[in-house]
């Protein structure tokens, strides 16, 4: 990458001066192959090379060396380009090392109503991506649902065990022994330790249209956790709508599951109510609560999108200290979805929290898209259409510009937050009403299409006529007619 930024030495400025081309710039001399001082033109892109002698090249002697090149000056530092107001200043985002992940897809996503079964063929290779991406664990079903359910969750169970797939299952259960029992039988008959996330409502209004009184609930919660512990299963407490339970309930309730044999909580935004202050006074409440318990019990945090606000209420659990964060891919889940746990993992990586391969999160969301019937919509963060592709002017000439230094890194962030070439994507320059004649240019080349002045001229022409962006063979159809026309021949 050119560096434009050297220090001006105007005394070797001065006396060079009378020595340079019309219009050429002195700036600082450097060292390079040949012990060459360089002097940048206007732009900072092409330098005249000059004979160096003594320090860094004394400016009495210097004389032309060779024609005009082009100048290979050392790589501006990455950091200089950008300016992170997100680490920078009064309030920084906090680091949360060891963040863990649960992925709900094969669970909670498939409640959505609009949705069908993947088969399990498709659920293995779900739960093959989810490994693959790093996630820490993923619920493979409720077992007490029905015969098949508990029948997907054996394979499933069985596929972790005999391909060593590195993730953790867990199944989802009312607090009953009649739900928590196919749990037990999947475990047994599977050899695979499964978690039970066995579940209650807390807040008065579901208590009030129930009709339970906390005593009962109380009971139900110490019996399906203890009877669940006693055969060996890990245990994830989980209350439903606790962003609007009393913290008098949720300190009795989540006190007495852990007493009872519990090492996990799970504090759920059931109905997408919370804003992200009530989730950090949530999140912190509860951290006291375990404090109170004195036993080692982790905190995980579910939530859903009714507000649009799955996603940052997902990171304000984080910062509050949450140690497992749940979610579905492309947010599929009841009414409006869960927290989207690809975006989770876009944004966990982007801060530094986790570090692994995510180049296979657009195959993981397409095939979730394809086996749940699930549309991705183009404008969907990192996995849409759109995400990467531009047909504006202004942005794809800064694009295209990034791309000629051919400096990929320049070009996936000069006009994205979201680096393409972390999740296995790249930039691409269409055509169309917004485009400039750079776009046409650079398209043709990209397909080893000489950009005639008039055939560019005659794509340039369709695409400023058109509503909508050129598609291949809109474009391709030009390029035919444009060969037929001048020479006669298609090809």
């Amino acid at each position: 990458m050119i560096q434009c930024r050297l220090k001006w030495l105007h005394a070797f400025q001065k006396q060079l001066s009378g020595l340079l081309p019309p219009g050429a710039i002195a700036l600082q001399p450097f060292r390079g192959p040949k012990h060459v001082v360089c002097a940048l033109d206007p732009y900072g892109t092409w330098g005249y090379p000059y004979d160096s002698v003594g320090a860094l090249g004394g400016v009495g002697s210097a004389k032309p060396c060779g024609s005009i090149i082009r100048v290979e000056a050392r790589a501006m530092n990455q950091h200089e380009l950008i300016y992170d107001w997100n680490v920078e200043g009064e309030r920084q985002t906090p680091h949360c090392p060891g963040i863990e992940l649960n992925d709900e897809t094969l669970r909670d996503g498939l409640q959505s109503p609009s949705v069908q079964t993947p088969s399990v063929h498709d659920k293995i290779r779900l739960l093959h991506f989810m490994a693959g991406l790093g996630i820490h664990s993923a619920n493979i079903g409720l077992p007490g649902a029905g015969e098949q359910v508990k029948q997907d969750v054996i394979l499933l169970a069985r596929e972790i065990r005999d391909s060593g797939l590195n993730i953790a299952p867990n199944c989802a259960a009312r607090t009953l022994r009649v739900d928590v029992d196919p749990i037990i039988e999947a475990s047994e008959r599977s050899g695979v330790s499964i978690e039970a996330a066995v579940f209650i409502g807390s807040s008065p209004i579901r208590q009030y249209a129930e009709d339970w009184t906390l005593d009962r609930m109380l009971q139900h919660s110490s019996d399906s956790v203890s009877y669940a512990a006693s055969h060996g299963l890990p245990v994830m407490y989980v209350t439903e709508d606790t962003t609007r339970a009393r913290p008098d309930t949720l300190r009795r309730l989540y006190t007495t599951a852990i007493e009872a044999g519990a090492r996990r909580i799970c504090l759920a935004d059931t109905v997408g109510h919370a804003t992200p202050e009530g989730v950090w006074n949530l999140v912190t409440f509860m951290r006291g609560v375990v404090a109170d318990t004195g036993e080692d019990v982790k905190v995980d945090w579910h939530g859903h999108n009714d507000r649009g606000l799955g996603l940052v209420n997902a990171l304000t659990a984080a910062y509050a200290g949450a140690d497992r964060i749940h979610g579905t891919a492309l947010g599929i889940g009841e009414r409006v979805g869960n927290t989207s746990i690809d975006q989770l993992l876009v944004n966990f990586t982007l801060l530094g929290w986790i570090d692994g391969d995510l180049s296979a999160l657009g195959e993981y969301c397409d095939l979730v898209s394809a086996s749940t019937g699930t549309p991705i919509p183009p404008n969907y963060p990192v996995v849409g259409r759109d995400a990467f592709r531009t047909a504006t002017g202004v942005h794809a000439a800064a694009v295209i510009k990034a791309l000629r230094k051919g400096d990929d890194w320049l070009a996936n962030r000069v006009y994205s937050g979201v680096p393409a070439e972390y999740f296995g994507r790249a930039q691409a320059i269409e055509i169309g009403p917004m485009s400039g004649v750079s776009n046409v240019v650079y398209w043709l080349e990209r397909r080893a299409i000489t950009p005639d002045p008039t055939l560019v001229e005659s794509i340039f022409a369709a695409c400023k006529s058109s509503d909508r962006l050129l598609e291949t063979e809109d474009i391709m159809n030009l390029v035919r007619t444009w060969r037929l026309r001048t020479t006669g021949a298609l090809a």
